[in-house]
């Protein structure tokens, strides 16, 4: 079969397309004909060889990806026959090698996924990890209507979420995207909430002033949640926004380097805020993934979240890291 394979640790042409042989499904598991693979940023840094994030470093040769989409085509001892030719979505576990990135993908029946007929496969990928992590993350922040919300990364998987739900929250939204192109991808999710959304270009040196206009457009004096996955400065001028008392939401970091303000929980204004991980130190125990999974997977079918997607051909997979890298994809990065 068609794999992403890299023998070694670095840039992201060490990804190359290469034959392996076809896994088998042992007890338990399906083989699923993967068409579309989630790409995460987390992919990159253990394909640098960089041991800084949840997952130890591969074994190397290593396929790298932990989502996969596709048709059930196979069945291991003990699984219900049903699954063969049914369309679904897997997450295949916290494991730096995964194997998702590979035209044959064995799962377990228990992470499986039947997806509706609506829902494409690239929407699927994203709401297996990305929109779970975007409940887990809403659950944290617990938007209503009363709050004023900053969002980081806007343009992003997580962050075109974030800002579609903190809208249908009936919040006001102050969208941080970098670039002319993620600028209007973002409105393009909300075009009906103008006087409700204020959408900037974090391109734009000028952007903290305009966001303070923002906010005085909106009729707030501050923000009340900052949803932040993206840390360093944009992250410490984002946070400098937060009213006292404010939240403060941390996800990740993309850029890789921790949002400063958290650390302290103390903005540059000095106004003290509340600090909420959700992930690491202090994070809080959430329940079961599936859970999430398959919440995220509805609100994607019934269209109340729209999805915003990066593809590329499965081939092409060192692009899609590079792209991914240099923080010039839109949405979730699905090879396919």
């Amino acid at each position: 079969m068609d794999a992403i394979r890299h023998h070694a640790y670095g840039p992201p042409e060490t990804l190359v397309l290469e034959q392996v042989p076809d896994p088998a499904p042992g007890p338990g598991q399906v083989l699923v004909a993967a068409q579309a693979h989630g790409v995460h940023l987390l992919d990159t840094t253990l394909r640098r060889g960089e041991a800084s994030g949840p997952l130890p470093l591969p074994q190397l040769p290593a396929i790298p990806g932990r989502e996969v989409a596709g048709t059930v085509v196979g069945v291991g001892p003990g699984v219900d026959g049903s699954w063969l030719g049914a369309h679904v979505a897997a997450h295949l576990g916290a494991t730096p090698d995964g194997g998702g990135y590979a035209r044959l993908a064995v799962a377990p029946e228990a992470t499986l996924h039947r997806l509706p007929d609506r829902l494409g496969l690239a929407e699927a990928i994203a709401m297996i990890g990305t929109g779970r992590m975007a409940l887990m993350t809403l659950e944290v922040a617990e938007i209503g209507a009363e709050d004023v919300v900053v969002v980081t990364g806007a343009a992003g998987g997580l962050g075109s979420l974030f800002v579609q739900s903190a809208v249908a929250a009936g919040a006001r939204v102050v969208a941080l995207a970098g670039g002319p192109r993620k600028v209007r991808a973002v409105r393009g999710l909300v075009p009906d909430a103008g006087r409700q959304v204020a959408v900037l270009d974090v391109l734009d040196p000028a952007w903290p002033d305009h966001a303070r206009a923002a906010l005085d457009r909106l009729g707030a004096p501050a923000a009340t949640v900052v949803l932040d996955g993206v840390g360093g400065d944009t992250a410490r001028d984002a946070s400098a926004l937060l009213s006292a008392g404010g939240r403060l939401v941390v996800f990740g970091w993309a850029t890789g380097q921790p949002n400063p303000v958290a650390a302290s929980a103390v903005t540059p204004a000095g106004d003290r805020v509340e600090v909420r991980p959700v992930v690491g130190p202090g994070a809080p125990a959430f329940g079961d993934l599936r859970t999430y999974q398959r919440a995220a997977l509805e609100r994607a079918a019934t269209g109340e979240w729209r999805v915003l997607t990066h593809r590329v051909a499965f081939a092409e997979a060192a692009r899609a890291h590079r792209e991914l890298e240099e923080r010039r994809t839109v949405g979730k990065v699905v090879l396919g």
